[in-house]
């Protein structure tokens, strides 16, 4: 890698809640814009600091979509350098994130998908990636909200793209499979999206998921599904919980419910585990919607955090309501700032819900 230039952007990884999120959207940036990147104190806000599979599989997936010369790209390293050679190549890609620690893992396909789709949605021509890895696994978003909450949303930006599940993947084996196809910016098009106004999410016309058990017992799926639905019901509105039996390496219980308002965007879910009750997966889900619904909020506080990178390349501001401020928010807005591609201007009310506004400066 060539010495250190004066376009290069130093990031503190530690910065805020020191997580993976500044090394995901710092290399996400890096591959849209051509500039060179060093980030240190990699995740220094985390129990086992530093690189682990999930991250090395999205730096090593954007670094191909843009011919970068990395540095740092190990295991447990808590220092990377990413040197972008060109602009973002549409095609055609796949990568496994068990390829990335010996031993294999099921680390989030869903967060590498994330991490490669902006640079993509700025090529030239169609894309096509697939990511093996763990498509529901805590902590990251699941297949169910990466195509039902955050694609939904960039469509309505503008954006083509949609996900396929192609195989189940829950931990601790993960082995599962998404595909990502997106639409790129045509020949000459500064690829722009469409702001985002989202203040009033209108009212609430229904409520729709699925309950899913893998290598389990259908009744499993069926209880989850049967108590979700009671503990909704006082909300006066129709529910329809479709449930699943399914194939998977790993054995795992999962519930997802997404509110239908006129004009707002969430969705939540559960994850079961060895010795918790389906009903307890349930009331886990059902407690995160009826917070969100309580809130008035537009927008829920996984998506707020997940949808300010796009909207920093909107054609104009955008401004939503959240359901809450948290760390994720705040700190994915600090490292899309580091760029200089977007003012971020968040407002936290008494009760925690936010206003956030977006401003680009391209």
């Amino acid at each position: 890698m060539s010495p250190t230039g004066p376009d290069r952007l130093f990031i503190d990884g530690s910065h805020g809640e020191g997580g993976g999120q500044i090394l995901r959207t710092a290399v996400s940036l890096s591959a849209a814009t051509g500039r060179p990147i060093r980030i240190e104190k990699i995740r220094a806000g985390r129990a086992k600091p530093g690189l682990a599979a999930q991250h090395l599989t999205a730096i090593r997936a954007a670094a191909t979509i843009v011919g970068a010369d990395v540095t740092g790209d190990t295991l447990g390293s808590a220092t990377l350098e990413f040197q972008p050679g060109g602009a973002p190549v549409a095609g055609t890609y796949r990568v496994d994130v068990a390829e990335a620690r010996e031993g294999g893992s099921a680390g989030a396909a869903s967060l590498v998908l994330q991490t490669v789709a902006l640079p993509l949605a700025l090529a030239e021509g169609e894309s096509t990636v697939t990511v093996m890895g763990g498509t529901h696994v805590p902590w990251s978003p699941p297949y169910d909200f990466l195509q039902d909450v955050w694609l939904a949303t960039l469509r309505r930006l503008g954006l083509n793209a949609s996900a396929r599940l192609d195989a189940w993947g829950f931990y601790p084996a993960g082995d599962g499979e998404i595909t990502l196809q997106i639409a790129g910016a045509p020949s000459g098009s500064a690829a722009l999206l469409e702001p985002l106004p989202a203040t009033d999410r209108g009212r609430l016309t229904g409520i729709s998921g699925r309950a899913v058990a893998a290598n389990l017992p259908s009744h499993i799926a069926q209880r989850m599904a049967d108590r979700a639905e009671a503990l909704l019901r006082p909300l006066g509105v129709p529910v329809r919980i479709n449930t699943e039996r399914v194939r998977a390496v790993s054995p795992g219980a999962w519930i997802f419910l997404k509110p239908d308002y006129e004009a707002g965007c969430a969705g939540f879910g559960g994850h079961g585990r060895r010795g918790k009750p389906a009903e307890e997966v349930a009331e886990d889900a059902v407690a995160e919607l009826m917070a969100h619904h309580q809130s008035g909020a537009v927008l829920d506080r996984h998506l707020s955090d997940q949808i300010l990178l796009p909207l920093a390349f909107a054609d104009g501001p955008s401004e939503f309501t959240s359901a809450a401020v948290t760390r994720h928010l705040e700190t994915n807005a600090w490292a899309i700032g580091q760029f200089g591609i977007a003012k971020i201007d968040i407002e936290r009310a008494p009760d925690g819900t936010g206003h956030v506004m977006i401003f680009p400066l391209r």
